[in-house]
């Protein structure tokens, strides 16, 4: 029989405590209707207390969805929890999770209290929590460096107190996976009342194995995870939604499910990742550029003969729209021959053998070989100039300045002129330029790389466009990084056919 493990998202409060990732109300409602659509069972919208901010961001998360519960944080103490329940006023399902600190360190150096005091003060946090509302959850900060026999003293007073959820927090990221597994399973076992409430992971990732831990920790009874999308969080971050997810969708002998639809992981990992500029790393499992992306020969064979091969996940299913095949020095003739068959090309065995030996020569050289090259390599090289080209580029911004933009664009040999504002000098200008080609275009990704040194950088801008659900790359080098964006964004919209 299936079971179903619960998705807790902390996203909106963990995930939110990032340095520099703080989002406002409006931004924080974008994400939790996001998180609403992908299928989070529990998103914890704030910590009340913390600031009125964080207070008004519960109140409108509460108003604006509805199918999740929402959960606010709390400490174990009273005026948090008033604060929380008031809060949550608006909240169609509605738990607090209150909390305190049961590991040594904490008792002796944080709170300054004796375990029996840790005892009580647990139990009367939850109590008190009750009188305002029927779901409570408790967390064990640091349960992953506390002995597990007081530990299960904790746990058992405050389900008896009336906690339906009890969190054993790995909030160092310390454990070991068996270690860890083992904590839950020895509370299973040796927590009398252990039965009339779900256990939850909540495991962060300072050496790297909040995932294996949160695994580990569901293969032992847990039935709840607290996850962050692309695994944002204190430090190094917590446990990845879309990597739990993924796993107990891959591996079907655990006889587990989630209530998560997979196919929306990849459009919520760039919102958040854009809401709080803080960028997916590149070899990020599941949602990082190159999660899907194959340049070694060898893989890139095995890839085309049969998926599976390589991928262990269809990209699909994560709402990536194919698995990407990067031509390098490292990359096959198979590589080759199939790019150059998505260009219209089709060459025998021994026209393929001379361009490969050709591309090898010049992939040395590159990181990596674009379609312009492959076209220079097999002699279908452009004559002529670009129906589309940049002309002029004037752009106005500044601290106190709305960015407006002015784009010059020469069109089959025609200038035309446009000008637009926007949220920065980029945009502005990308307006502009879609005003003056009328094509209806999404931006699925933007990024800028340092090629040269010093204060005049020559700066290298890639793009990639969705248009009609296909995608289209471009590119612009420039000592301006403004002129180089939209000299990518036009060579990116002028190959749509």
């Amino acid at each position: 029989m299936t079971e179903k493990v619960i998705i807790f998202d902390t996203t909106l409060r963990d995930g939110e405590q990032v340095p520099g990732c703080q989002l406002n109300t409006i931004e924080k409602i974008q994400v939790a209707k996001a998180l609403e659509e992908l299928g989070v069972d529990v998103l914890e919208a704030g910590f009340p207390i913390s600031s009125p901010g964080d207070f008004n961001s519960v109140v409108e998360i509460s108003k604006a969805v509805s199918n999740p519960v929402i959960c606010a944080l709390t400490r174990a103490v009273k005026k948090d929890i008033e604060v929380a329940a008031e809060s949550l006023q608006f909240a169609k399902k509605k738990r607090i999770h209150t909390g305190i600190g049961v590991s040594d360190y904490h008792m002796r150096y944080k709170i300054k209290a004796t375990p029996e005091e840790i005892l009580r003060r647990a139990a009367d946090a939850v109590k008190y929590a009750k009188k305002f509302v029927e779901d409570v959850e408790f967390y064990a900060e640091d349960a992953g460096r506390s002995e597990n026999e007081f530990l299960a003293r904790v746990i058992e007073a405050v389900i008896d107190a009336g906690a339906t959820v009890v969190n054993i927090p790995d909030t160092t990221g310390y454990c070991m996976p068996l270690e860890y597994g083992s904590k839950i399973r020895y509370l299973k076992e040796n927590v009398r009342n252990i039965d009339k409430a779900i256990i939850s992971t909540h495991c962060h990732n300072d050496l790297g194995m909040a995932t294996a831990n949160t695994m580990m920790g569901v293969l032992n009874g847990a039935r709840q995870v607290e996850v962050t999308i692309n695994g944002i969080g204190e430090r190094a971050g917590n446990t990845s939604l879309e990597e739990v997810a993924m796993i107990i969708k891959s591996h079907h002998d655990l006889n587990l499910e989630t209530s998560i639809n997979s196919t929306l992981i990849y459009k919520t990992s760039r919102l958040v990742s854009n809401l709080m500029s803080m960028p997916v790393q590149a070899n990020k499992a599941i949602v990082g550029r190159n999660a899907f992306a194959h340049s070694s020969g060898i893989h890139q064979d095995g890839v085309l003969k049969k998926r599976e091969n390589y991928e262990i996940i269809d990209p699909v299913s994560v709402g990536v729209r194919e698995s990407s095949i990067i031509l390098t020095a490292r990359s096959g003739r198979a590589a080759l021959n199939h790019r150059l068959e998505m260009l219209g090309f089709s060459y025998g065995k021994e026209e393929l053998d001379d361009i490969y030996h050709r591309f090898l020569l010049l992939a040395d050289k590159k990181k990596e070989i674009n379609d312009e090259d492959i076209r220079i390599l097999t002699g279908q090289v452009f004559q002529g100039d670009k129906s589309v080209k940049l002309e002029h580029l004037q752009v106005i911004c500044g601290k106190s300045a709305i960015p407006v933009a002015t784009v010059g664009l020469n069109i089959n040999g025609e200038i035309h002129t446009a000008t637009s504002v926007g949220n920065g000098p980029v945009d502005a200008a990308f307006t502009a330029v879609k005003q003056l080609i009328s094509k209806t275009v999404h931006l699925e990704e933007f990024l800028i790389q340092a090629i040269t040194q010093g204060s005049d950088d020559l700066g290298k801008v890639h793009v990639q466009l969705e248009h009609d659900e296909k995608i289209y790359y471009g590119f612009g080098t420039s000592t301006d990084i403004v002129t180089a964006s939209v000299e990518a964004f036009i060579d990116a919209i002028t190959k749509i056919k």
